[in-house]
């Protein structure tokens, strides 16, 4: 027998074929890709702050700096009320850091494509097992400012003499959940960015300036229900934001204001899971041609 022969009768270990199905997210391959997802949070986590001389300080001072910035200008100067008593510190806090998530999982995820064109164009692997690198990585980083945020509760609630009423509810149980719905829809709006990105590389510099505008639509700095109290005639605009549902959300389950209930919850994992799912066929269809066009 010929060693051709022999050897075209072994089971090969890996069958790599253009994909058929819109939606593909083949757990399987990216379980076997395991590793390499490892290091590429590895690699995000640690050469985001290399040659920096703060390096992972930034994870503290970011949030705390623009809670600070955003209690002088929205609640002292505009007197924006938080209700229930809430600390404007606490209520800010408890906004952006359920925000800097969702920004860092859009941004980080937005120029996949461009970032990665050299490792792509050189060897295969499970393409998605990218922007998924950056979620996990950023998700990371959101674990670090969410002990920030507990920090200040315990130190408002036990060490200061202001009285106010901020429980945290049952439903904070349900605080994985949410965290995995900002993650699906900051890793799906990324998506579909990075994919138009490889021919409007206009879109690029808009990233970051869309972001912003999101954060002010995104209820971050006040309630929303001061927001439609007092602009009631644009109060859709953010009402009908999913971010603005999640922060509602993450500030009833750790504070005990804002508005909660089912129908907001299932608002905002459907919107979630469906632009996750819209991002994940883009993405899979642009990395069939991207490197023609990159």
């Amino acid at each position: 027998m010929s060693l051709t022969t022999e050897n075209s009768k072994k089971d090969w270990l890996y069958t790599i074929s253009p994909k058929k199905k819109m939606v593909n997210l083949n757990f399987k391959e990216i379980w076997q890709y395991r590793d390499l997802l490892f290091l590429f949070v590895k690699r995000d986590i640690i050469t985001q702050y290399k040659q920096t001389i703060l390096g992972p300080l930034w994870y503290f001072i970011q949030p705390l700096f623009t809670s600070i910035i955003f209690t002088l200008i929205f609640n002292n100067l505009a007197a924006i009320p938080t209700g229930n008593g809430i600390p404007a510190f606490l209520f800010n806090l408890a906004g952006i850091t359920s925000w800097n998530y969702f920004s860092s999982c859009i941004s980080g995820t937005s120029d996949t494509f461009k970032a990665n064109q050299g490792i792509f164009g050189k060897v295969y692997f499970p393409r998605v097992i990218t922007p998924l690198s950056v979620v996990f990585s950023n998700l990371i980083k959101f674990g670090i400012q969410l002990l920030v945020f507990i920090s200040f509760y315990i130190y408002f609630v036990f060490f200061t003499d202001k009285a106010f009423n901020a429980i945290p509810q049952i439903t904070i149980v349900l605080l994985p959940v949410l965290i995995l719905l900002m993650g699906l829809l900051g890793l799906g709006l990324g998506m579909i960015i990075s994919s138009m990105t490889t021919k409007y590389r206009d879109l690029t510099f808009l990233v970051g300036f869309g972001v912003q505008l999101l954060m002010y639509g995104s209820a971050v700095m006040y309630p929303l229900s001061y927001f439609k109290e007092k602009v009631p005639e644009y109060a859709w605009l953010v009402e009908y934001n999913p971010m603005t549902t999640i922060i509602e959300l993450f500030r009833n389950m750790t504070l005990g204001v804002g508005e909660f209930s089912i129908s907001n919850f299932a608002y905002a994992g459907l919107i979630s899971i469906l632009i996750f799912l819209i991002g994940l066929v883009v993405f899979n269809k642009t990395e069939k041609s991207f490197i023609d066009t990159v």
